[in-house]
């Protein structure tokens, strides 16, 4: 896992924090991992902070899931409030779940018009998934070689980023992501259109129908490949052609991350069959969906009975309902935009400096550096951006990084960072990346 703990480097952590470390390998076994050599201890959240047990505070440059900022008040109270009223499934009649989905929708294209409740990204990717096989009869599913959709049984199997302890499934066939950095003049929108119709000539060679293309609009777990606009056009129509539909994976971009529009497809002016959503949509409550065109859930609901427990409980629809009134009555989105420009440029005048700086890319506040041994070449430097990472945890801002070569900064703060916030996280980029030399 990138930037994970070795379990077996304990040197320099506080006694504190090895107990802690010790009681969590001892109650909660080997699976679950950790952040950075030396691990964050947080004990409460606020906006755009984490706090440890001694009152530190901790910049997060990191946490999309909390995306109206840590413990939102408008969001809290809307938690407390309904919880205190009413929780239950729906297989009763409620307000809350119907007024939830009338402004959830209002924010997609009107053929865009049915939606689904879960409560994790997971399950909406899984639901996606069993309705695009419903419908098209197919079950081939193509994705990136490094993406990551979930952790179902069915979605981890298109997974690639969970490494190698998964296999991917037989119906599974994995497409470079459009890097922009590495195309050497290529259209980049061309290309991925191409290895989409190559994946599925191959599933036709060997018998399989194509369900859908499976792609995380910004491309996250693959480097953050977010330009040129437009790019995702020919392989929406190769997947289309052959049959399948167009799945849009927005747990990450979508909420206005990429502060052009609400969701990440808007930018490349395509039309998703269905789209799948969740971390930041309950600002750390789980709540997740899956919004679909209503001939896909038609012929899904004459076949299938869905019933999710707590997926579309009204604790949760309250809680989705007031994230969106935060989005639209502070700016958001704006917002998003205006400060991921400023921290683009000044990621820019970082690099004029520094050398391991080789490419700056994103969208709004969703951000990828790539750091690289030499610029001409290009050769990734996975080396230093451990050491940037790790030495930004012990100055107090959070970060990690993502792509095949683990030496992608990700940048995705909660979308109420201000400048002020860039101007610390640049400063400690610059401090850090000066130490290293």
């Amino acid at each position: 896992m990138i930037n994970a703990f070795d379990a077996k480097a304990t040197n320099g952590i506080a006694p504190r924090e090895q107990e802690l470390i010790a009681r969590r390998q001892k109650l909660l076994g080997p699976a679950y991992r950790l952040f950075y050599a030396n691990p964050v201890h947080v004990v409460r959240g606020e906006g755009v902070w984490l706090y440890d047990p001694d009152g530190n505070a901790y910049l997060d440059v990191y946490n999309n899931v909390a995306s109206v900022g840590h413990c939102h008040p408008h969001v809290v109270a809307a938690l407390s409030r309904q919880a205190a009223v009413l929780n239950t499934h729906t297989r009763y009649l409620n307000d809350t779940i119907l007024d939830y989905a009338e402004k959830l929708l209002g924010y997609f294209p009107p053929e865009l018009s049915h939606v689904m409740f879960t409560c994790t990204g997971s399950e909406a990717n899984d639901l996606a998934y069993r309705a695009a096989r419903s419908f098209t009869g197919g079950t081939g599913m193509i994705v990136t070689r490094l993406a990551y959709h979930g952790v179902t049984v069915a979605i981890s199997e298109m997974s690639p980023s969970l490494g190698d302890g998964i296999t991917l499934g037989a119906h599974v066939r994995t497409v470079p992501a459009p890097d922009l950095y590495r195309a050497n003049g290529q259209d980049v929108g061309e290309a991925f259109g191409r290895a989409v119709r190559e994946a599925i000539a191959d599933m036709a060679a060997h018998g399989i129908r194509p369900a859908a293309l499976l792609v995380d609009t910004i491309f996250s777990s693959d480097g953050v490949f977010s330009d040129p606009p437009g790019f995702l056009q020919p392989a929406v129509a190769a997947i289309r052609e052959a049959g399948g539909l167009f799945i849009a994976d927005e747990v990450q971009p979508g909420f206005g991350r990429t502060g052009e529009a609400m969701w990440g497809f808007m930018r490349h002016g395509v039309l998703p069959d269905m789209v799948t959503m969740g971390k930041p949509m309950g600002n750390g409550h789980p709540i997740a969906a899956m919004v679909a065109r209503p001939e896909i859930l038609e012929r899904f609901g004459e076949r299938t009975r869905y019933f999710n427990t707590f997926g579309g409980n009204p604790v949760s629809c309250a809680v989705g309902q007031a994230v969106l009134e935060v989005i639209e009555n502070e700016g958001i989105v704006e917002n998003a935009r205006d400060v991921g420009a400023y921290l683009r440029e000044g990621l820019r005048s970082l690099a004029q400096r520094h050398e391991a700086i080789g490419d700056i890319r994103g969208a709004g506040l969703f951000i990828g550096v790539e750091l690289v041994r030499d610029r001409a070449t290009r050769e990734p430097d996975g080396e230093i951006t451990a050491k940037l990472v790790n030495g930004l945890r012990e100055r107090r801002i959070l970060i990690s990084a993502a792509g095949p070569h683990a030496n992608v900064l990700k940048i995705r703060p909660p979308l109420v960072f201000q400048r002020e916030h860039a101007d610390r996280f640049l400063e400690g980029v610059d401090a850090v990346l000066g130490e290293i030399g």
